[in-house]
């Protein structure tokens, strides 16, 4: 990285990063209160407040959502007249999955082969510490030149929308020119890299019923109508051969244009088994960024362990559909749920509820705020210019704040690129990435300002 003051700062405040961070990820913040302590995220939530007040942040204050959680919020004034940019990241965590896997504790930040390894280091509570750093680098550096707001999410990972709603109900609140989404991450490690798009998201439960109660096997086999079958059935009508989505009604042929995804690259990065195809057709990009995909995730069926000899009476399945840029999320819903019940056979009982749903997103990369940030990133990536892809996962809370603030610019970033394996075992980060993402953002509010 070129010597400028902005980086001095930064890299000499990275020690001291390490070990905000060390604290912040010791704090169990998964936003489920079944599995979790509410006291773990009301800790993080705390943490995050403290921070902001030691920097001089204003109206700092803990907001109770409408989801029972938590989000932090402050405002750090700038010169009169100047633009306010709003930063965004969340606290709350993914659970650690198999806690035995991880090769040291989830939730004790662990520096090996370069990275540090931790729940939620890179997505996103490293998020909130690149938005200080850069912070501090700028005051270091003849203070910030924009007003701040800090928005940080205490249940983004649940998808339960509470910041959302809690937005919507308070429009003012999070009014700025321009907003920085530190939630996503480079396309490679040391690639600069900006998120264009979001797929958004639907969640659809469907239940399929068929008999009174389970029958015998051997007795009523062959003739009674399974329920299990019938649900296997529906969503196999949900693929075509090559594994594509295939829903009545909607569209699946968009292309995307721009940074592309090579498919060995795609493997090396998904862990594909030797030997295993991928599923769709066309550019890996087309099928991850610019297309709809739909992924059964969870059966409720008996476990093979203790199964009897039984016709299923009844079955149900968990069924998401990530909605790609240019699609309705509500209209796509509906194309899902008018699907699960035409394709469902023998005439079986079905249900469906619509449990989570968010919009896609596309940003306006012709905008004076992306003008500022390739410029910064150059400067903190040297030798690279700046990428726009696309992100397969959803943040419906850009299209909120997209609905509420129409001539905000919205940008996107952050520290989840692919070695990060976020919501995996052994997730981590880079602090090479952290510490350019933080130089960038200092540069770029510095340009944004002066644009």
């Amino acid at each position: 990285m070129s010597s400028n003051p902005v980086a001095e700062t930064v890299a000499s405040l990275m020690p001291r990063a390490q070990a905000e961070l060390t604290e912040l990820v010791a704090f169990k913040s998964v936003a489920d209160f079944d599995q979790y302590p509410r006291s773990e995220s009301e800790g993080a939530a705390n943490w995050v407040a403290d921070a902001l007040r030691a920097e001089g942040f204003q109206d700092v204050a803990l907001l109770d959502t409408p989801d029972g959680t938590q989000s932090v919020y402050g405002f750090l004034p700038g010169p009169e007249g100047a633009k306010t940019v709003l930063l965004y990241a969340h606290y709350d965590v993914q659970p650690p999955l198999d806690e035995a896997a991880w090769t040291t504790p989830p939730f004790e930040l662990t520096e090996r082969d370069g990275r540090w390894y931790g729940r939620g280091a890179a997505d996103c509570k490293g998020g909130f510490i690149m938005h200080l750093l850069a912070l501090r680098a700028l005051k270091a550096s003849g203070g910030v030149p924009v007003g701040v707001k800090v928005i940080v999410e205490g249940s983004e990972e649940q998808g339960t929308g509470g910041l959302e709603r809690y937005a919507e109900q308070h429009p003012e609140l999070l009014t700025a020119d321009t907003i920085v989404i530190g939630d996503v991450g480079n396309f490679r490690l040391g690639l600069p890299t900006v998120t264009s798009t979001l797929r958004g998201m639907t969640l659809v439960r469907v239940q399929i019923d068929t008999l009174e109660g389970n029958l015998h096997s051997g007795q009523f086999g062959g003739a009674a109508p399974d329920a299990l079958g019938a649900l296997i059935r529906v969503l196999d009508s949900l693929r075509a051969e090559d594994g594509s989505t295939t829903i009545d009604g909607l569209t699946g042929d968009a292309r995307w244009e721009g940074l592309q995804y090579e498919e060995e690259a795609f493997r090396k990065d998904a862990k594909v088994l030797d030997g295993v195809e991928l599923i769709g057709s066309d550019a890996v990009a087309d099928r991850i960024w610019a297309r709809p995909a739909v992924t059964v995730l969870g059966i409720d069926c008996p476990p093979v362990v203790g199964a009897t000899p039984s016709v299923q009476a009844g079955a149900r399945a968990l069924v998401s559909l990530r909605v790609p840029p240019g699609v309705d999320a509500v209209e796509a819903t509906k194309l899902l749920q008018a699907h699960l019940e035409a394709h469902t056979p023998w005439g079986a009982r079905v249900s469906t509820e619509q449990i989570g749903q968010g919009q896609p997103f596309r940003a306006d990369t012709s905008s004076p705020a992306y003008t500022a940030m390739a410029e910064a990133m150059a400067v903190a990536y040297p030798g690279e210019e700046m990428q726009s892809a696309g992100q397969g996962g959803s943040i419906p809370l850009c299209n909120t704040l997209a609905s509420l603030y129409p001539h905000a610019e919205i940008l996107l970033i952050g520290l989840s690129e692919p070695q990060a394996q976020i919501h995996a075992v052994n997730e981590s980060v880079s602090p090479d990435e952290l510490e350019r993402l933080s130089v960038t953002e200092a540069l770029f509010l510095q340009k944004y300002a002066a644009s």
